[in-house]
């Protein structure tokens, strides 16, 4: 199946030189162009699109609150955001995870991390580079214990001893392949597992397993 792109930056030469990168790729195409988050939820929905590649800055409504209404969407469930950003590590990436989005990337990426991103987003796997997981970690590493969210805390209840082990996995950046050689399962068993725990906890996809994971004080990586 071809893959649905929506570009929504509010750079016009931006966008072009994307469109040209999707265009030539066999297994996708680009349906619409947005200039601004609201246009880029209205287009979402009129063209279909399957993953959004949005900007996190733009005039007006910005991706950030874009993400937040294609997230909280039940038209939009099969949409999914990855976000770009200036610079890897961005003071809005852990806000455009909770918001919904299925990960990030640097601007800067070379085109095959680009189109891998739009790949891996559409196959609903989580978009977390290392350099940009360890942003993340750290973000979180500089929260009080007291942010953390208890409801989600309670929520982790909710799974086996293997799940909680698998994603402790997933939220270091690992693809099931690698859980499995870890944990020494097939990737089908971890696949399974993944599965299972985000119907307990209620997320939209890896991504937010990833933001669950930290919230809850499940995972405390170390400070080097």
């Amino acid at each position: 199946m071809t893959i649905r792109v929506l570009l929504a930056d509010d750079q016009a030469l931006l966008r072009s030189a994307f469109r040209v990168l999707v265009d030539s790729e066999s297994d996708m195409e680009v349906v619409g162009e947005a200039s601004d988050g609201a246009e880029a939820v209205r287009l979402a929905r009129e063209e279909r699109a399957d993953v959004v590649l949005m900007d996190i800055r733009m005039p007006g409504t910005d991706g950030l609150a874009a993400t937040r209404l294609i997230s909280a969407d039940p038209g939009l469930a099969h949409v999914r955001v990855v976000m770009l950003t200036t610079f890897e590590v961005d003071e809005y990436v852990v806000q455009s995870l909770r918001a919904g989005a299925s990960g990030f990337l640097g601007k800067g990426s070379e085109p095959d991390e680009l189109l891998n991103a739009i790949r891996v987003a559409a196959g609903g796997d989580a978009l977390l580079s290392p350099v940009a997981t360890k942003g993340l970690i750290a973000k979180f590493l500089a929260q009080d214990d007291d942010d953390r969210d208890p409801a989600r805390t309670e929520r982790l209840d909710a799974l086996t001893v293997r799940e909680r082990e698998v994603l402790v996995q997933v939220a270091g950046g690992h693809s099931n392949d690698e859980i499995a050689e870890r944990l020494e399962v097939s990737p089908l068993t971890v696949k399974t597992h993944v599965n299972r725990a985000m119907a307990k906890l209620g997320a939209r996809d890896r991504a937010q397993l990833v933001v669950i994971a930290y919230e809850s004080g499940l995972v405390r990586p170390r400070v080097e």
